[in-house]
């Protein structure tokens, strides 16, 4: 699944690709990826002109004139192609044809993808965003026993880190992922800030460094605890993994447990 850094990049070379053009049409191709019908996606979007393409979240968004949005959530496996001239794809969930004759089309074979018109804005604060402060995260992690890594995965608390960031953040911060959130001092709470900026940053500036031009998929080669063929950390550690909540999490006893 893309994960923040990834689609942070998809936005900016969406952004660059497509804005000021006019969407001559929009065809939604898979009924149930969205709660709005295709005839409402058309008469909201057809004929506008694309002002900005940015990420919130998961999510990537399509601001166009008159303040109409379009909201794509790629999921697991939904992929973007971007054309010069319409091509048709058999797993399209939502089709952007510009009257340039461009078109952006999302694919997902398994049709999970989601699409929205006109998304609800969220309160929750963006993991890169200056609303996600020192003192809101203290007052998240001392409300609750959970282990930090949960409280990072979960998007009702912060928006956007997902899986293997959240191994890389809390190695960045030395801080044990199976950490009572409560437990964790105010020190290790800006730490931890610290890391969240520094390791998304730093993965959006390699991703666009190793594809300068990437609208889908994700790269993971420059990920340094959270890669199953890597068995030190880069000061050493011996990396480990087991399973949270069925997913994988890696991290190293150089990381400190507070229980």
């Amino acid at each position: 699944m893309p994960e923040l850094p990834d689609l942070q990049a998809f936005s900016q070379n969406l952004h660059k690709k497509l804005s000021g053009k006019t969407l001559k049409d929009v065809k939604l191709a898979n009924a149930k990826s969205s709660s709005s019908s295709a005839a409402a996606f058309k008469k909201t979007l057809a004929g506008l002109q694309l002002k900005k393409v940015y990420r919130e979240g998961k999510e990537l968004r399509f601001r166009f004139d008159k303040g109409e949005i379009l909201g794509m959530h790629l999921m697991l496996n939904g992929k973007l192609q971007l054309d010069e001239k319409y091509q048709p794809y058999k797993s399209a969930v939502v089709e952007l044809l510009f009257d340039d004759g461009t078109s952006l089309v999302l694919t997902d074979f398994r049709g999970l993808a989601k699409v929205s018109l006109n998304p609800a804005e969220e309160d929750v604060p963006d993991a890169l965003s200056d609303t996600l402060t020192e003192t809101y995260l203290q007052e998240k992690l001392g409300a609750t026993r959970t282990p930090v890594k949960k409280v990072l995965l979960d998007q009702h608390i912060i928006r956007g880190i997902g899986n293997a960031y959240a191994d890389e953040i809390l190695w960045d911060a030395r801080l044990s992922p199976f950490s009572a959130s409560n437990k964790i001092p105010v020190g290790k709470i800006k730490t931890l800030l610290h890391s969240i900026r520094k390791v998304l940053q730093h993965a959006e500036k390699q991703i666009l460094k190793a594809n300068p031009d990437i609208i889908s998929g994700e790269l993971r080669d420059f990920l340094v605890i959270h890669q199953h063929s890597l068995t030190h950390s880069p000061t050493g550690g011996i990396i480990k993994q087991e399973e949270m909540n069925k997913r994988s999490t890696y991290f190293t006893d150089e990381q400190e447990l507070f229980k």
